[in-house]
């Protein structure tokens, strides 16, 4: 027997899985429900559902973003962590899947190698969402766009619009990982251009970002040029989780990629400041950025929760109006 979803199947598990028709309704949605959640609102669409979260790396943000969201839904939620879940270990992944699939209604992962989360979603009779994983992080850039079209593209009706993102440019200064190969599939699905400044020996590789052309990014050595003329300017930490051992090979390659106040001053006047957290001041970026008035990261943290809610309600029950 097929587990009762209202949609057909359908898994979050990089950000070229949905289109910039279902990303307009999410951002929609997403608008709605943290309207509703300030009102002190109840919105509880997930009633009697329990989602599984799954815990291979550590998390502080994606945990509560997560659990707190599922239950302002309705919902409840399972965690579980790698001793409670040898994804792979204790047992294979594709029987993992299999047992929790049939036990719960929503899965989310938060692991190493993509190809956890993908045979994981093989093999799961009910949505899988990635929470990250050594080369994507979607959820993440979900909330960064959300909140630029929140400062600054909504249309008249106070409500995100994604056409403003057309001609616009994010600045990406730093590692090439995760978070820059999200941000290539979103620039390539909603329009915009990204520019990438990273040190020689940590680029992107297009193949693992997955992105069809190089018509949406440019390359630039020198990070001043990326951030010229930018939109928002974003960055992550030198040394993500699982790469630990490079750390101080790494502070020495990218001690010209901090984001500054030089930096921010070539850009746009307007322009906004983005770190998905957790952040080392004087290392990717100074205080006074961070810390700054163009900077947007603690809305930024916060609307992890408000998408990753209009996602979640998505994946369970499709399209609501």
């Amino acid at each position: 027997m097929s587990h009762p979803l209202k949609n057909p199947l359908k898994h979050y598990l990089q950000f070229s899985d949905l289109s910039a028709i279902e990303y307009a309704y999410i951002f929609g949605r997403a608008a709605l429900i943290k309207k509703k959640f300030k009102a002190y609102e109840k919105h509880h669409p997930l009633v009697d559902r329990t989602m599984a979260m799954i815990f291979e790396k550590a998390s502080t943000r994606t945990r509560v973003s997560f659990e707190a969201g599922m239950y302002q839904l309705g919902g409840s939620v399972v965690h579980l962590t790698t001793g409670d879940s040898q994804l792979g270990r204790a047992e294979p992944i594709e029987d993992s899947a299999k047992v929790i699939s049939r036990m719960v209604d929503l899965v989310m992962i938060r692991t190493f190698e993509q190809t956890k989360i993908e045979r994981f979603a093989e093999h799961s009779r009910v949505p899988v969402i990635n929470g990250l994983t050594n080369e994507f992080h979607p959820c993440q850039i979900l909330a960064d766009i959300f909140t630029y079209l929140e400062h600054r593209g909504t249309n008249s009706e106070g409500m995100p619009d994604p056409s403003f993102l057309a001609g616009k440019t994010v600045a990406w200064v730093g590692d090439g990982n995760n978070m820059a190969n999200t941000w290539l599939q979103a620039s390539e699905i909603l329009g915009f251009t990204v520019h990438l400044s990273t040190p020689s020996g940590y680029e992107v590789d297009q193949s693992v970002a997955g992105i069809r052309s190089a018509e949406s990014y440019k390359v630039f050595k020198d990070p001043m040029q990326a951030c010229a003329g930018a939109d928002l300017v974003t960055t992550d930490v030198w040394t993500s989780m699982g790469y630990e051992a490079e750390n101080e090979v790494r502070k020495t390659a990218f001690a010209d990629w901090r984001v500054d106040l030089e930096m921010m001053a070539v850009a746009k006047p307007d322009a906004l400041f983005m770190h998905c957290l957790p952040a080392h001041r004087g290392e990717e970026v100074e205080a006074d950025v961070i810390d700054g008035p163009q900077s947007v990261v603690w809305d930024e943290a916060e609307n992890r929760m408000h998408v990753q809610k209009a996602l979640m309600e998505y994946l369970m029950l499709g399209r609501l109006e």
